[in-house]
């Protein structure tokens, strides 16, 4: 990915964290997650509709609304209720930056995606981050507990989702996918909500929670997210969770007080080189690259996902 749009993806999904806790500790989860996933529908889909882009029907529609229950339905439902359960912000960022390892080993074993020695090697930085990042909580709480298992449920959503729309979806303009992956959880949440009773503890701040996780995250960040993968593929894109947990620790600090440890020092540097180490190119790829011949990013781009262009 280009350093600039891996530094404004990684950003906006590192502060969907703490705003996401800070919308949980206002409002009950699944209230926030009708606002999040309804009005990011509603958005996203005027956009698509004034770009006059076309929708996919029959099984492709079918796929990417299975695409956007994973990696938006059940990464959000577990996340929001594990921050809702006391999990720091920073610790779901840290579990959910497992992506990268669990993407990686599925993208091989269902896309045929090969494991290149500069990718292991990236991988292995990346577990180390996390590992580091989250040394202190796991000792801190004495294990893994039930907000623990939800993050992981969350990952497994995320992971599986990423390459279910790579696979299956990339054929799909990003902000009809993004609309349609929305629009597919409205229903499930809705029905989870109606199990649970809703509570408001602060107007004003749930508020304005809501808009910014609907406008900043769901919005902006999950259509640059799922145009990412779009373009340069999920094991590509997951790389950036070895990262976002540090950003996201450095967030929470400011917005919510939680100061980061010495892991998330650590976890930021081992982060940081792995994401270089990744995205270095294999000897192979180099050969042919198209922008050797001058070629630009965007055409490139152009050429492997033609509707981005429009």
């Amino acid at each position: 990915m280009p350093f600039r749009s891996a530094s404004a993806l990684t950003l906006l999904y590192a502060l969907g964290y703490p705003i996401g806790a800070l919308a949980v500790s206002a409002l009950s989860p699944m209230a926030v997650l009708i606002f999040r996933f309804g009005l990011a529908a509603a958005i996203l889909g005027s956009w698509a509709v004034l770009a006059r882009v076309s929708w996919p029907t029959g099984v492709a529609l079918i796929h990417v609304l299975l695409s956007g229950l994973l990696a938006q339905g059940v990464l959000f439902v577990c996340l929001y209720l594990a921050l809702q359960h006391g999990a720091p912000a920073v610790l779901g960022a840290v579990v959910v930056s497992m992506n990268p390892v669990l993407t990686a080993l599925l993208a091989a074993l269902i896309l045929g995606e090969s494991l290149t020695v500069m990718r292991v090697g990236a991988l292995v930085l990346g577990v180390a981050a996390v590992l580091a990042a989250c040394a202190g909580r796991l000792i801190a709480v004495g294990g893994v507990d039930a907000a623990m298992w939800l993050l992981v449920a969350a990952l497994v959503g995320i992971a599986a989702g990423g390459v279910y729309q790579q696979r299956f979806c990339a054929g799909v303009d990003f902000r009809v996918t993004a609309t349609l992956q929305n629009a597919a959880c409205i229903g499930p949440v809705v029905v989870l909500a109606s199990f649970s009773p809703l509570t408001v503890h602060n107007p004003s701040h749930a508020v304005a929670a809501v808009a910014a996780v609907v406008l900043l995250n769901a919005t902006l960040c999950m259509t640059m997210y799922v145009r990412a993968i779009n373009l340069h593929g999920a094991a590509t894109v997951s790389m950036l969770f070895c990262v976002i947990p540090a950003v996201a620790g450095l967030l929470a600090w400011v917005m919510l007080g939680q100061r980061p440890d010495a892991g998330i020092a650590v976890g930021l540097a081992l982060g940081a080189l792995a994401c270089w180490l990744n995205a270095r190119p294999s000897s192979q790829q180099r050969q042919h690259d198209p922008t050797r011949d001058g070629g630009r990013e965007h055409g490139v781009d152009a050429v492997h996902h033609p509707a981005v262009a429009g």
